[in-house]
């Protein structure tokens, strides 16, 4: 079977550029996680993205599975989108890992709508420890693999603040995404404040 990352890796480079940073994290037990980091360019000169490149490397399982399937079974990799130069994002290169690696740790599936949380800020002074788990598609196209693989998916990631966090958990995620555009929130503004919620 074909290794799965250098495909993810070219589809990667061919709808963000070249990366100009990359960084490893290796967990104990789990498969080595990049995180490559692409600079501001093109229509949106101030945007930087990282991206994650391991996650994919095996299906995620269903916790509940008497046997994982190492064949079938949905593949992800992460991305992130921060405006440039208003704080310490490259710090979110472990925190990202950290997140990429939970499907081997934990044993959870990552998908659309979820949250995740890292327990810390996601870069020094951030305003956000946890993120929702966007709709994929938009920035980088699946990545389709020889069947019976499932294609892989590049889930893009909100950050969001403990208040957010706390009421996308009482009301889903669609109502927060909502609140957000309602409000014209900046959700790659890396010291935006918390979207009203009351």
């Amino acid at each position: 079977m074909a290794d799965v990352l250098p495909l993810v890796e070219a589809r990667l480079h061919t709808a963000l550029g070249e990366p100009d940073a990359r960084a490893a994290v290796t967990f104990l037990g789990t498969d080595r996680i990049e995180v490559l980091r692409f600079p501001a360019s093109g229509q949106e000169g101030d945007v930087v993205r990282y991206a994650t490149l391991g996650m994919s490397a095996q299906p995620m399982a269903d916790p509940t599975a008497a046997l994982a399937d190492l064949v079938k079974g949905p593949r992800a990799e992460l991305l992130l989108s921060v405006r440039a130069g208003a704080a310490d994002t490259d710090k979110v290169l472990r925190p990202l890992a950290v997140l990429a690696a939970s499907p081997q740790v934990e044993g959870v599936i990552v998908a659309p709508g979820a949250s995740l949380d890292v327990g810390e800020p996601l870069w020094p002074g951030a305003p956000f420890t946890s993120v929702l788990v966007a709709e994929p598609g938009g920035l980088v196209e699946d990545l389709e693999l020889d069947a019976p693989l499932d294609p892989v998916r590049f889930l893009p990631l909100l950050p969001m603040t403990p208040n957010e966090a706390a009421w996308k958990r009482v009301h889903g995620a669609p109502a927060l995404q909502e609140r957000w555009l309602n409000h014209g929130t900046d959700l790659r503004d890396p010291s935006r404040r918390s979207v009203p919620l009351d």
